[in-house]
């Protein structure tokens, strides 16, 4: 069956239109996100935290009114962590509600009952069911990677997220990411009348900043702001105006003598990761509808001292600029005669990068 999309974005940025307005707009579109981007992509879940101690298991719902995938994370005996579906592979029930402690996953349902890594173990009244049981009686087991304290997992992924990992950890490494401890205070949830990849077309771009974020144009030297494109990631370096609030750098880092305020990563399709001299804000895209996206803010510091300093400071009010803007934007869309635009060759290449793997995965069968 041939596929339906045949979106077209010209490698060549100083040639290229953006992904049509119809992109945006078009409920059918967005639908079919679900199964050509999102299922094919990795999401943060959390950190090892949601599993401190063998046998712990936590329940959550991936992307929920969306996706809406319920998955277990799960400490195996020994010690591993692992992700499994939370359907029954019986009849489709929900098994774990509550986090805690199991050292065997039974189903409320019918009993059927598994071993803390998904494996099928016993199932009540089947002993007459012929070529029972079969590999698909366990429990799916998504793949899963780790980095620092950070869980990601993927559906069907069509990328090795150890090699975006790789990529992070050439500048970034350098960091105690082990020691990095997640701050409920800091951390928040955004509701924004917007589409979900709207917001994402904002963040990959620093062109709007002496436009939208006057305070952040004070601290970033915006003449030296850069954006470096990889495979399936993107790097924004934000470079501060003077040597105040900026990372303290080894010195066989990439960076050594340069004034970095902020290496902002944005990895495919929905994932955001600022790190800043105190720590990092994880913030997360999840579409809801058309016209309405959630953006989770997820912080986690490891140097308290330098909170509220330099570009890391007053996320909020950086937050509601982007929102304004975007919120406008996703009306704009909406108008009979805005068809597409086109990049800024100096300044707009992550989102030429965006919309050329947005539409890779939309063009695919």
């Amino acid at each position: 069956m041939p596929n339906k999309y045949n979106y077209n974005i010209d490698p060549d940025i100083s040639k290229a239109e953006t992904l049509p307005s119809s992109f945006y707009k078009d409920p059918n579109v967005f639908e079919d996100i679900k199964s050509k981007i999102f299922l094919k992509s990795w999401q943060w879940i959390g950190d090892t935290e949601l599993v401190p101690e063998k046998n712990h298991v936590y329940p959550l719902t991936v992307l929920n009114n969306y996706l809406s995938e319920p998955v277990i994370v799960s400490r195996t005996d020994n010690g591993e962590i692992v992700c499994l579906t939370n359907v029954c592979t019986h009849r489709g029930n929900i098994m774990v509600l509550e986090p805690g402690e199991m050292k065997k996953l039974v189903c409320t349902y019918h009993g059927r009952r598994f071993d803390n890594e998904g494996n099928f173990e016993y199932m009540p009244e089947f002993k007459d069911a012929k070529n029972f049981p079969r590999p698909c009686d366990n429990l799916h087991n998504f793949p899963l990677r780790k980095w620092g304290e950070l869980l990601f997992i993927g559906f069907n992924p069509v990328f090795d997220f150890n090699k975006v990992i790789n990529k992070m950890s050439e500048r970034v490494g350098f960091l105690p990411l082990e020691k990095f401890r997640f701050d409920q205070s800091l951390s928040k949830d955004f509701k924004i009348d917007s589409h979900w990849a709207l917001y994402c077309d904002n963040y990959l771009e620093g062109f709007h900043i002496p436009f939208v974020h006057k305070g952040l144009n004070e601290i970033l030297d915006y003449q030296n702001y850069k954006t470096e494109v990889y495979e399936y990631c993107n790097l924004q370096i934000g470079f501060g105006e003077d040597d105040s609030n900026v990372f303290d750098l080894p010195e066989d880092h990439i960076d050594y003598g340069k004034n970095i305020a902020a290496y902002y990563y944005w990895v495919f399709p929905n994932m955001m990761f600022n790190f800043y001299p105190w720590g990092l804000s994880i913030n997360i895209v999840k579409p809801i509808s058309n016209d309405l996206t959630k953006v989770s803010f997820r912080s986690y510091v490891f140097d308290k001292s330098k909170l509220n300093q330099g570009a890391g400071s007053d996320l909020q009010k950086v937050e509601e600029e982007d929102e304004f803007v975007v919120q406008n934007v996703h009306i704009g869309l909406k108008s009979s005669f805005y068809k597409a635009g086109r990049f800024s060759p100096t300044k707009e290449q992550g989102v030429h990068h965006f919309h050329n793997l947005l539409s890779v995965f939309m063009n695919s069968n």
